[in-house]
């Protein structure tokens, strides 16, 4: 099996990733602290690590709305999609 990164690294050291992989990894680790939060693994205030957590799943949400902005006309989000 080959497995290929999602990433690209270009020559100047810079890192590519594709968005909808960061916006999903960025929710997920806000998901992750509030799970460990709210079952007491952590030992972290609660206020904090919620407004870190939302504070992470809202640059989640601006970069999909900068990615949707940059689709041509009639290739953004579905009206009749689900969500």
């Amino acid at each position: 099996m080959t497995v290929s990164p999602g990433f690209l690294l270009l020559a100047n050291g810079r890192l590519l990733v594709p968005a909808d992989e960061m916006t999903g990894l960025l929710r997920h680790v806000a998901a992750v602290w509030l799970q460990a939060t709210d079952r007491g693994e952590a030992d972290h205030d609660p206020a904090t690590v919620l407004a870190l957590a939302t504070s992470l799943m809202e640059v989640a949400d601006l970069i999909d709305a900068e990615c949707i902005a940059l689709l041509p006309p009639g290739e953004g989000p579905s009206k009749d999609a689900p969500g």
